[in-house]
Order: structure tokens, then C-alpha cells, then sequence
């Protein structure tokens, strides 16, 4: 494969970070439970546009370290929102929102994105919502942009660690860089973003379905419509089959990254661990979750676009069957079995038989296996047709059925 454009401070931006910079929610909370990269929330309404880079999500009303920034500590209880109403609007609920004060605080200048600036959001056109996630570094809102829903993602810089503050700032410019460069259907897309000196702040369309898995769980295990279910793995399919063909990867492909738009096609989601595609040995395995993640990853191998597939696979068993993978299991035997006993999801048995060879192919625990998202897309169109062929014909019994009387 050829090697990706090179792009000025690109880094494995993970590094070191996957043991202590990420916090984790304990099994059995209900919001994510073992996700580096998961963001779901606490209400069950709306979205969730992307991931608080790969932080798992604490409650709504814990707080992120940035309350403490001395810097913020100027901002006097008397501080007044609405002095700052011509740079961006926000809710009279985050008047004590340390995150949106700092973005919203006209004392601290905004700052360039560098190689982006043309993608730097104009803050008078910005409406901030109320809070709808939070993770360790950071929350999401909903708000508007230009008359348009959007989400909201602040990040916060820390302000005592700076070998992390600069590799969040390595994470969020390689997240501006990714979803500046992807434009397709099935991509989230991108609004724009800004820089100020103790917040970064990324802007995406609003995806009002919420994510697959939320759907899925909404529907309490109960399968979804085989149709429906085809439809939208083509819908992801398509959007990995486009990200591969630039040499990316976005290792965390998982229902929490998948969401839901009006008309029900799909958007794939968080790209703030995606990197480029090099064969190297210096690939961070800490990222993605462990239900969805691939063996090689798991155990620190080195690894290719392929672990994407893997996740697809998991992806489509979800999907097909509405249940959460490895769902009587912790994530890490989840993760022990996978890799230890070649574990995976038990595939039901009046699977349709092309969509069992799409999901057994796929989680192979050889990734020279795993077909490439180009022929998974044929495969799930063919599955397609073969469903509304069998449907027709269904139909088409049912009105020549000969009429009988008691």
C-alpha cells in the first residue's frame, strides 16, 4: 500500500496516553462501561456527533479539571454572559460552565488551526446549548451553527501537564486534519473548529437518530429489520471503503461511532484516534474498545487497515442480531477469549448465509483473511438484493393465493 501524504505534526498521537490520560467508567454503569473511545448519554435523547477523544463519559454533573485553571479563576462570579453575546451565544444553564466560559471569554483571543485556518468557526454565529455528555477532558453540546443543529465538542487544555497538553493538541489538530480532508455521505461532516488558550473546540453536523448502538438499545435486544440492518451496514461499508482508499485508518469502528441521521443512513464518526496507514511497529494497540477490537490490536501486534474490518464484522453481527457483542462477558474476557480461545459472537442460525460469510470473513483472526471493505460492499449488495428479490416473491404469493371460504 502506498504510504499517505505526510502531514506536518502528525504523531502517534496515543502514545503513553492510553493508561492514565483516559478515564474509564467501572462495569455496570449505565453509560459506557469499558470505552476509550465511546461517548454516549446519560438521557437518552439526541446525538452524539463524535467521542470526547477517546475518553470514556463520566456523569453530567461530575467536573473536568479545567475549573481549576488558575487562569479561569479570573472569571468573577459576576461575569456576565451576556457581554459576551456578540462573540457567541450561549443558554442562561451555562453561566457556571468553566468549558464554555473559556471559549465564550472575550480576554483570550482565538487562535489560528494552522494548515486550517479557512475552517475556523466564526464564534458570533456560534449558539451553545446545554451540555450533553462529559468526559475527563471535556464535554459535548448541542447547539446551532449558522441556523444549522450542530454539536459541540470542547476540549480542555491541561494546565500543569504540558507533555499532555501538547499531545491533546497533536489529537485535535490530527481530528481537524481528518474530517477537514473526508467528504462523503457517510462521514460525519465537518463544520468547523477553533483554538483558544485553554479550550479547543470541534464542530459537527448533528446526527438526531442518536447512535446505533442507543438505537439498539432502545430496542432491547429485539433484532433489527433485516432490510433496515443491510441498508445501514452498507451505509458504513461504503463510508471505511472511502476512508481506506486515502490510506486511513480509523480504529474504533463500534456502534457508539456509528450515528443515526434523519433519513436513517449512517455516519461514521470520531476520528480523534484515526491515523494514517504505515507499516510500522510503532502502531498504539491501545485504542478502539475491546468488544469490537481486533486480535492483533489486543495484543499489541502490529496491524494493518484490517483492524477495521474486524470491527465491521462485530459491527454487522450487531445489527443483525440488535444484542450488545460479548454482552455476558467483561470487556477484558471479552478481549481474553477473542485472543485465547478465538471467541466470537455466536451467529444466529437463521442468519441470512451471505451475511454470515460477510461477518466470519471479516473477524478472521488472520487479517490476510478479512476481505477488503471494496468486496464487502458487493457482498452487502448482493445480500441487498437477495432480500428484496425473497420479499417480492413473498409478496407476489400472497396475492395469487386462491381464495377459500369456511
Amino acid at each position: 500500500m502506498l504510504e499517505a501524504p505526510k502531514f506536518v505534526g502528525l504523531i502517534d498521537l496515543n502514545q503513553n496516553l492510553s493508561q492514565n490520560f483516559y478515564h474509564k467508567l467501572g462495569e455496570g454503569s449505565n453509560m459506557s462501561t469499558e470505552s476509550y473511545g465511546s461517548l454516549q448519554m446519560s438521557n437518552g435523547g439526541g446525538s452524539v456527533a463524535m467521542s470526547m477523544d477517546n475518553s470514556s463519559v463520566g456523569s453530567n454533573d461530575s467536573h473536568t479539571r479545567i475549573l481549576n485553571h488558575q487562569s479561569l479563576n479570573r472569571v468573577h462570579n459576576n461575569y456576565s454572559v451576556a457581554a459576551s453575546v456578540n462573540r457567541v451565544r450561549v443558554s442562561n444553564g451555562l453561566s457556571n460552565d468553566a468549558l464554555a466560559q473559556a471559549l465564550i471569554d472575550p480576554r483570550f483571543p482565538t487562535i489560528g488551526l494552522e494548515n486550517y485556518d479557512e475552517w475556523t468557526i466564526d464564534l458570533r454565529k456560534l449558539n451553545m446549548g446545554p451540555a450533553f455528555a462529559q468526559g475527563a477532558f471535556g464535554k459535548l453540546y448541542k447547539g446551532t451553527y449558522n441556523g444549522e443543529d450542530v454539536a459541540i465538542k470542547l476540549l480542555e487544555r491541561p494546565e500543569h501537564d504540558l507533555e499532555r497538553a501538547h499531545l491533546m493538541e497533536q489529537q485535535f489538530q490530527q481530528e481537524v486534519m481528518m474530517l477537514a480532508n473526508l467528504k462523503h455521505p457517510n462521514i460525519v461532516r465537518f463544520i468547523g473548529a477553533c483554538r483558544k488558550p485553554m479550550v479547543w473546540c470541534i464542530v459537527t453536523e448533528y446526527a438526531k437518530g442518536g447512535s446505533v448502538r442507543q438505537f439498539l438499545t432502545r430496542r432491547h435486544n429485539r433484532s433489527v429489520p433485516l432490510k433496515l440492518a443491510v441498508k445501514q451496514a452498507l451505509d458504513v461499508a461504503r463510508g471505511m471503503e472511502y476512508v481506506h482508499a486515502l490510506n486511513l485508518i480509523h480504529r474504533d469502528l463500534k456502534s457508539d461511532n456509528l450515528l443515526i441521521a434523519a433519513d436513517k443512513s449512517i455516519k461514521i464518526a470520531d476520528f480523534g484516534v484515526a491515523r494514517i496507514e504505515v507499516q510500522t511497529e510503532g502502531m498504539t494497540p491501545e485504542t478502539g474498545t475491546y468488544r469490537w477490537m481486533a486480535p492483533e490490536m489486543i495484543q499489541h501486534r502490529p496491524y494493518t487497515q484490517k483492524v477495521d474490518v474486524y470491527s465491521f464484522g462485530i459491527v454487522l453481527w450487531e445489527l443483525i442480531t440488535g444484542m450488545l457483542p460479548f454482552q455476558n462477558m467483561t470487556a477484558v474476557q471479552a478481549a481474553f477469549a477473542v485472543v485465547n480461545k478465538g471467541v466470537r459472537p455466536t451467529i444466529p442460525n437463521d442468519c441470512l448465509p451471505v451475511l454470515s460469510e460477510i461477518m466470519t470473513r471479516c473477524w478472521d483472526a488472520d487479517p490476510d483473511n478479512r476481505p477488503p471493505f471494496s468486496q464487502v460492499v458487493r457482498m452487502l449488495e448482493a445480500a441487498e438484493t437477495e432480500i428484496m428479490t425473497t420479499v417480492r416473491k413473498a409478496r407476489f404469493r400472497c396475492c395469487i393465493q386462491p381464495m377459500t371460504t369456511d
